[in-house]
């Protein structure tokens, strides 16, 4: 076999592990599900570790389809002639793997499949019946593969690698028949982060965040806009959510490529103390002592509390939160500028304004691109680019799962061209979130006419307050959102342990 070096960095790469194939290659050519998807979130979307990243770096895979180099499921692209969306690394044009010599082990392992029992407390692997193939093959020819691969898994490298990469074990799926129970694969993933179970965050924990928030009382007319599901499910991708319940409190974790952290404090009815003093060990067995280990949006009213408890405060970007009837009504002279251009957009152009629909998606996607080079073009300062680079997954994930998110969508159209769209959602029943909005640039007025029909629109439907979340520290989009007046700037904090001296 032959040994591999990271040509991009210069450093060693081993070569990738050979698992027994079983599947044909002469089936796996006239198959349509593997390496496709019908959602950009989708939670069997293939993980690479580091060293596989590597290679597929080297394999020709860009950059931008790993947010996490140190390993990250990779970030599918849209279909070009469909509505679903594919690996990076296949080639749909001949149903073939570009990088299949150096296919991950997630990959090679398909259609059997690592993933937690139900009540996520052991690790088996089974075989996948969504495969053709496997529908079609005797159970003991089957079984016979398993404890091959099995006598593999049971190799420290080969343990040691899923041990460090908790995203190759899947959730339960029923379609998955179990084949085998996996004690020292358990024992070793328990070892290493934690015994409670520690979940991805997928579609069907949204009820669970939804009633843990409800319980916490935290959701209030004046709270932040990250306290809702869906502004943390959106970056999903990027990030790698995962979630755990400690201390009878949910309790939501990222993983960034610096490491992990808290995107919430422990949600629930009960007190903070217990769950939060079990999620900072946690923090810290994972991250060792880097200061990565955080909890961000801590509002206001838990201050003090934290500061009690010995952590460090640090205010961050607030949120703007605006009277609905402001902005839905223009009026008087400080919206003098904005009620001029939404004048003039409705004088000057023939358009449309409709609801969102998922067939709308491919449209968005270019309106997007288009929005992106024209920001660009301004003259973007660099964290701005980054940003724009980043938005593009969470808004693929918003265009498919606006339903299941409980999302409001709207899209405006001139001359049946779409120019604009946005999203939202409710935070509480008096108060409307400002999630996304994309418009075109060269329209003047567009996106001051879209902001205010959407706060109409939400004031017609029971809305008293607008929240437009935080401005990134962005200097232009600071200027843009002071430029509305907001009632108040909702303070938002970061909580860190304090530093031994």
């Amino acid at each position: 076999m032959p040994l591999y070096t990271d040509e991009l960095v210069g450093a060693f790469v081993t070569p990738p592990i050979a698992l027994p194939q079983l599947v044909p290659s002469r089936t796996c050519l006239q198959c349509d599900v593997c390496c496709r998807f019908p959602d950009p979130d989708s939670a069997l979307r293939p993980y690479f570790t580091e060293n596989e990243i590597t290679r597929a770096l080297t394999g020709g895979v860009k950059k931008t389809a790993f947010p996490n180099q140190r390993g990250s499921q990779v970030i599918l692209a849209p279909e070009p002639h469909g509505d679903g969306y594919l690996c990076p690394a296949f080639d749909a044009a001949n149903s073939t793997c570009r990088i299949y010599e150096q296919r991950p082990l997630d990959c090679q392992l398909y259609p059997l499949a690592l993933m937690w029992d139900e009540p996520h407390d052991q690790v088996l692997l089974g075989w996948d019946t969504k495969c053709p193939f496997m529908r079609e093959e005797i159970p003991r020819e089957i079984q016979c593969h398993a404890d091959r691969v099995m006598a593999l898994l049971d190799q420290p490298g080969i343990r040691d690698q899923v041990v460090a990469n908790p995203r190759l074990i899947g959730r339960f799926q029923e379609e998955v028949v179990v084949l085998a129970h996996l004690p020292c694969l358990t024992e070793a993933v328990a070892g290493q982060w934690g015994p409670a179970p520690l979940h991805r965050l997928t579609l069907d924990d949204i009820p669970r965040v939804t009633t843990a928030l409800d319980q916490s009382g935290w959701c209030r007319t004046q709270s932040l806009a990250a306290y809702s599901p869906v502004y943390h499910y959106m970056w999903n991708g990027l990030l790698a959510y995962w979630c755990m319940e400690l201390q009878g409190a949910f309790c939501l974790f990222a993983q960034s490529p610096d490491g992990w952290f808290m995107p919430l404090p422990p949600i629930g009815a009960g007190s903070i103390d217990a769950p939060l003093c079990d999620a900072m060990e946690l923090l810290r067995r994972w991250n060792g002592d880097s200061p990565v280990s955080r909890v961000e949006n801590v509002p206001s009213q838990l201050v003090p509390e934290l500061e009690r408890l010995g952590y460090r405060l640090t205010p961050k970007e607030p949120d703007y939160l605006y009277r609905a009837t402001d902005l839905a009504a223009l009026a008087g002279d400080r919206y003098k500028s904005q009620r001029a251009l939404c004048n003039r957009f409705e004088r000057e152009q023939s358009f449309e304004m409709d609801s969102y629909r998922v067939s709308d998606r491919q449209d968005c996607r270019a309106l997007l691109a288009d929005w992106s080079r024209q920001k660009r073009a301004e003259g973007l300062e660099a964290f701005g680019a980054i940003l724009l680079t980043d938005a593009a997954p969470a808004h693929e994930v918003i265009w498919s799962q606006a339903s299941a998110l409980r999302v409001t969508g709207r899209i405006v159209t001139t001359h049946g061209r779409l120019c604009a769209y946005t999203f939202g959602y409710w935070l509480t029943s008096a108060t409307f979130c400002v999630l996304l909005e994309v418009t075109d640039r060269t329209l003047p007025g567009l996106a001051q006419y879209l902001f205010r029909e959407t706060c109409r629109t939400a004031m017609a439907e029971g809305a008293e307050y607008m929240n437009a979340m935080d401005d990134a520290g962005l200097p232009g989009l600071r200027a843009s959102k002071q430029a509305y007046h907001p009632l108040m700037l909702i303070p938002n904090f970061v909580a860190s342990p304090a530093r031994e001296s």
